[in-house]
């Protein structure tokens, strides 16, 4: 059985002939892994019979940004954090824009808004198909800074206390803000979905709603402001009879009924130390009606578990998901620079001693 037969069939809620697998790290993990391996990542990949693949989507084509600045107007810097060998770089914001706007208003009239028509569609039907030639699984995320969502845009506009304020007492600022950024991704996605021509088999979108102890913000809080958006994304996706997973980290156990009910096939990315998280208790809970991705820790078991302890999750994960179907093995997020080489390699490794049906 090739990937797409595995995988289709676990996003069914059927077993196949072994659980699907795929891959999530950082730049810096990659690199080093191509170094002390001394094999490309794709090829680290194959080696493993990872099913899905990513494509890197629409290529900018619009007017030159500005140093250091996103598609947003967002401004950022480089900071690196780690020690010699295993240090990872991330890009923090450095003034969010909007943080001294004050009216709705001066939402209309920022001028970095950015326009679906500064990207060149053509080339993802070609990258779904250099995908699929290899009968992997084609999944479109987009990166980290240009992912489909409404609430973490925000945090980067108006910045994440502000956005988080305003929430408490200014929510027809924010549907503002949330309206300018639903625009943009729609037409962006639409786009997408239709220069594909069917060949895109998963859309990730990606918004934090949860912190390790629970929601951001309350359950009626999103329901009247994120929602809305989060439902009209899937519609979309799902009119292209594409499937819909959505990445969040934090505990957001009180809001997944929900996301169901707005049609979400996939919940990504199961942190375990959050509260009420546990692959198994969601499984008990919301098994029936949808199906998990990730879910391996990258707080404790990937940076400090022994290869054996690794092993032993990954034993304890198949046999809660093994009988149903329903289930994608990957770690909770991005594998970080903290994590060793030995420890990546014994994580593959146990996803084909304990995956196979």
């Amino acid at each position: 059985m090739n990937s797409r037969g595995r995988t289709f069939l676990a996003l069914e809620h059927k077993v196949g002939d072994r659980i699907p697998t795929d891959f999530w790290a950082t730049e810096a993990v990659i690199g080093r892994l191509e170094s002390e391996l001394g094999m490309p990542h794709a090829q680290f990949l194959d080696h493993y019979d990872t099913d899905l693949r990513y494509i890197e989507g629409p290529r900018y084509v619009g007017p030159p940004l500005e140093e250091g600045a996103d598609i947003w107007g967002v401004k950022r810097t480089t900071v690196t954090a780690g020690s010699a060998g295993r240090a990872e770089a991330y890009s923090e914001v450095t003034k969010p824009p909007l943080s001294e706007a004050g009216r709705i208003e001066d939402i209309d009239k920022y001028v970095h808004w950015p326009s679906p028509d500064w990207f060149d569609y053509e080339v993802v039907e070609k990258q779904c198909e250099a995908i699929l030639r290899r009968k992997r699984v084609v999944v479109f995320m987009g990166d980290r800074l240009n992912r489909i969502a409404q609430l973490k845009p925000a945090m980067y506009l108006r910045g994440t206390e502000e956005i988080l304020v305003d929430i408490a007492a200014r929510q027809e600022f924010v549907r503002a803000i949330f309206a300018k950024i639903r625009e943009f991704y729609l037409a962006y996605l639409e786009r997408i979905l239709s220069a594909a021509k069917g060949k895109i088999d998963i859309v990730l979108t990606g918004d934090d709603f949860g912190s390790q102890d629970g929601l951001l913000i309350s359950p009626a809080m999103w329901r009247a402001l994120i929602e809305p958006g989060f439902r009209e994304y899937i519609d979309l996706i799902k009119s292209y009879d594409t499937v819909v997973m959505h990445h969040t980290c934090g505990s957001v156990v009180d809001i997944i009924p929900d996301m169901i009910d707005c049609g979400l096939d996939v919940l990504q990315s199961i942190q375990p130390e959050a509260s009420g998280m546990s692959l198994a208790n969601l499984r008990a809970k919301f098994g029936d009606e949808l199906c998990f991705h990730g879910g391996i820790s990258i707080q404790k078991t990937m940076p400090y578990a022994s290869p054996d302890d690794i092993r032993r999750e990954v034993s304890r994960i198949a046999e809660v998901v093994r009988s149903s179907g329903g289930y994608i093995f990957c770690t909770s997020h991005n594998i970080q620079a903290d994590t060793s080489v030995e420890n990546i390699t014994a994580l593959m490794d146990a996803y084909r001693e304990y995956g196979g049906m």
